[in-house]
């Protein structure tokens, strides 16, 4: 077994570039291979019982079952998550969010009426709703210091990879059972709301990867045609009356809906709001401020 016995017949899946990056990250990952040992053929050297499971995952991969799920793993700002069957796999686009929240809350200060000593004892109250693998929870958990993180989801599979990831990574998070549809009649209670809910329509479905669609959980990738804010709406409705003065709500998008979600926060109440572009040029972020009396 070659090298380029593993990767050509992924490339009619993948094609021949995104092919040979799934194998060479398989033998990074599993095996301890780095790209030149790769290169040089040690491929060739593995043991009869490591090359039969390379083979059980190259069978796998041939079903177009995503690498992530293979491999049981998936990277996320820097850190390792736990991913499997039934939870989303984090995407590159979401930790660029993160990064936006991170770097935001640096010149986030409490009110002037607190003193400076008071001010670095404050911990800011998080949730992140619909949080699947738990990738944004966990990583403002651990790159905020006076963030106090709650996660939801609806799907036990998902909470109980979140649970396992926060574990791992000794991340302070409470997960909690929670519909995003139906939330609870909070008042004031968080500073930080964040989503990347579902918001891929059905009819783009045609246009998806088949690792993505005959793989990844449909509840938390596809929303209706004829409601395609179905969660923004919801979301942001319960923001309006659950965050604190000038509390900050944060989505992924999907780039098609940017301005009727924009259009939407204003309708909530949300003032100062701003539209991101992710590293491809696509919108693909929105903050909302409530600047004013919680609804």
């Amino acid at each position: 077994m070659t090298y380029e016995d593993l990767w050509r017949p992924l490339a009619a899946i993948y094609g021949s570039g995104e092919a040979k990056a799934i194998v060479r990250y398989v033998l990074d990952v599993r095996f301890g291979m780095s790209t030149t040992d790769v290169y040089c053929g040690k491929v060739t050297q593995l043991s009869a019982e490591d090359c039969r499971e390379l083979q059980k995952m190259t069978d796998r991969l041939m079903k177009a079952e995503p690498v992530q799920y293979v491999l049981g793993q998936a990277d996320f700002c820097g850190r390792t998550m736990k991913v499997g069957p039934g939870v989303l796999i984090p995407r590159p686009e979401t930790e660029e969010l993160c990064e936006w929240i991170v770097s935001s809350n640096e010149k986030y200060r409490a009110p002037d009426t607190f003193s400076e000593k008071e001010t670095c004892n404050i911990r800011h109250a998080i949730l992140d709703i619909g949080t699947g693998s738990g990738c944004i929870a966990i990583t403002l958990s651990l790159d905020i210091p006076s963030a106090k993180v709650s996660a939801w989801d609806i799907s036990a599979e998902a909470l109980s990879f979140a649970r396992l990831n926060a574990a791992a990574l000794c991340a302070e998070v409470t997960f909690e059972t929670q519909d995003a549809l139906v939330p609870p009649d909070d008042t004031a209670r968080w500073d930080i709301i964040v989503s990347n809910p579902p918001y891929i329509c059905q009819r783009e479905r045609t246009d998806m990867e088949r690792n993505v669609v005959d793989h990844e959980p449909h509840q938390a990738l596809f929303v209706p045609d004829d409601d395609p804010l179905l969660f923004y709406r919801a979301i942001a409705r319960y923001a309006a009356r659950s965050l604190k003065r000038d509390g900050r709500l944060y989505f992924e998008i999907n780039p098609l809906f940017a301005g009727d979600i924009q259009t939407m926060l204003h309708e909530y109440g949300f003032t100062m709001t701003e539209t991101r572009s992710d590293n491809f040029g696509k919108e693909r972020f929105i903050k909302g401020v409530i600047t004013g009396r919680n609804q």
